[in-house]
């Protein structure tokens, strides 16, 4: 009788490296842009310096001392103070928490919009997109920054309001990018299957189509929340944004321009944090744009 005898399968090269996901693969990309790391670097410490540090200062954003005002930089006040004597340091700090959550919740706004309104017109296709698409040509021919006075005006000058003001006109551009991505995917072989298999279509765009764009999504996402910190900073140069006493980097700006020919300070801390914001969100934007984009990947 024959003996019988087990196949072994064959080892694999010792020189072979575990598979990594897309998300691993991208984070790997991303810590080595030391551009991106810086960007992340400075956001993340102007973050924390908004919401923990006037917590821990002395003086509150808007406390006066009318017998020190315009105080240049010193001991007692590091960044000197403004026309009425309010600390600028405190001020800067309630400013990058006012300014970043502006454009943090204005991103998340359009974000929400544009995705949706994106995905439903690349989706349905045919006289539906082409209808969407010329309603948002349409308000893109209007002076977004109208727009937003508009609302205002109407509706009330609320800081809340503001958020949504702005998000409600920065969502065109993304609508566009989601709805020109979705067109692409809705070809491919798995969407085709969902089909055949009869899922909805609510299914097909929410769990098959957006995961796959979270990559184009994310960079302009990071890219936006600069556009609608500016706009922002230039309602408030205009006296339209933030109302006092409170503060945001717009607001800080346009009275340190009142003021810049006697009282320096006033402008030069807080436009070069603002400036130092925007430059590490495009980099930051940068980064992620090249670290999700698999054909850029030299390995």
């Amino acid at each position: 009788m024959a003996s019988t005898s087990t196949l072994t399968p064959p080892s694999l090269p010792a020189n072979i490296e575990p598979g990594h996901s897309l998300w691993t693969d991208a984070w790997h990309r991303l810590s080595r842009n030391r551009l991106a790391v810086f960007g992340g670097g400075i956001l993340l410490a102007l973050t924390v310096l908004g919401i923990a540090g006037p917590w821990f200062s002395h003086y509150s954003y808007n406390e006066q001392e009318l017998n020190n005002a315009f105080a240049p930089p010193s001991f007692t006040h590091w960044l000197g103070t403004d026309q009425l004597g309010r600390d600028l340091l405190v001020r800067i700090m309630m400013g990058a928490r006012i300014s970043l959550g502006v454009g943090v919740c204005a991103m998340a706004v359009a974000l929400t919009i544009g995705v949706v309104y994106g995905a439903v017109a690349g989706y349905a296709g045919g006289k539906t997109d082409s209808f969407m698409m010329r309603l948002a040509d349409i308000i893109n021919s209007l002076p977004l920054t109208l727009l937003v006075i508009l609302l205002m005006v109407f509706f009330g000058r609320d800081i809340y309001l503001l958020f949504v003001a702005i998000g409600a006109v920065e969502w065109i551009t993304m609508s566009r990018i989601v709805r020109g991505q979705i067109q692409s995917l809705k070809k491919m072989e798995f969407i085709e299957a969902a089909r055949a298999l009869g899922y909805s279509h609510q299914r097909i765009i929410f769990r098959h189509l957006l995961p796959n764009l979270l990559g184009p999504v994310i960079v302009y996402a990071t890219l936006t929340i600069p556009a609608v910190m500016l706009l922002e900073a230039f309602l408030s140069f205009l006296g339209l944004g933030v109302q006092i006493p409170m503060s945001s980097w717009g607001t800080l700006i346009k009275d340190g321009a009142e003021k810049m020919e006697e009282s320096w300070w006033l402008l030069v801390f807080p436009g070069s944090l603002f400036s130092l914001t925007l430059l590490s969100l495009n980099f930051l934007g940068d980064g992620l744009r090249d670290a999700l984009d698999v054909r850029s990947a030299k390995d």
